[in-house]
């Protein structure tokens, strides 16, 4: 598997409002996101980044929601970095990775971290930009040179769900949402009805993306052997000795 790290850490957005078209894309994504956490039980949920932090999960089953930033902000609650995650493992039911593998230096380390410290049917969303959609195109043009949204990394999804599948992970579902360039700022969002259709047919071009993946462990279970021993007693050859000693009393008489 290639490496995900770069030597050069990106600018990591301290909110979605430095994003341009920020509100629709938070908007876009916190509304997956909160129907998602309804499946999520438990007692600990833990949003990591800034991004992560900004999102609302009204409907998620769990109360104790933790912000995790890595500078104290007004809607922090835990401040670390993640990619050292400070909790003990198998303690977290579910995380939030909004658009947070994005702007990391190192999203597989990110990953471990999770995987370290989830329950072993614990879920995590995650969302991301979409390098195959107009937004992935724009990356490379002269668009709104300065903004922040040039340092996003852009993987695809199938790489994200190929790290997520060898730590063990179950890829429940996937959307795609937002089909339009995001380089530009919108003052009115798009209809909903183009954004259904283009879901519908052109899934491959949204430019982004939100995963929701299951935590698997299997329990290991001892193999049975094939082979079964052979009775050292032979019932037929027992019969045969009876006949001949009977046989052998009557000669005698």
């Amino acid at each position: 598997m290639k490496s995900a790290f770069q030597k050069r850490e990106p600018r990591y957005p301290e909110g979605w409002d430095l994003l341009p078209a920020g509100d629709m894309i938070r908007q876009a994504v916190q509304d997956v996101c909160d129907d998602y956490s309804q499946r999520i039980f438990g007692y600990h949920f833990v949003k990591l980044g800034n991004l992560s932090a900004q999102i609302k999960l009204a409907k998620c089953p769990i109360s104790h929601q933790i912000n995790q930033t890595p500078k104290p902000h007004p809607w922090s609650g835990v401040v670390g970095y993640s990619h050292e995650l400070p909790y003990s493992e198998n303690s977290v039911d579910g995380f939030l990775l909004a658009n947070e593998l994005d702007f990391a230096q190192d999203p597989h380390q990110i990953l471990r971290e999770v995987d370290r410290v989830i329950t072993q049917s614990g879920y995590v969303i995650i969302s991301g930009f979409n390098p195959l959609s107009l937004t992935g195109v724009g990356k490379y043009l002269p668009l709104n040179r300065g903004n922040i949204l040039h340092d996003a990394r852009f993987f695809t999804s199938s790489r994200i769900k190929d790290w997520l599948q060898l730590l063990g992970f179950e890829i429940i579902e996937q959307r795609q949402v937002l089909f339009s360039m995001l380089f530009f700022n919108y003052k009115t969002p798009h209809p909903s009805k183009l954004q259904k259709w283009l879901s519908t047919h052109c899934p491959w071009c949204s430019s982004v993306y939100i995963i929701l993946a299951k935590k698997r462990v299997y329990p290991m279970t001892t193999i049975r052997p094939k082979w079964k021993l052979q009775p050292q007693f032979n019932p037929v050859g027992a019969s045969m000795r009876e006949g001949t000693f009977s046989s052998l009393s009557r000669s005698d008489k």
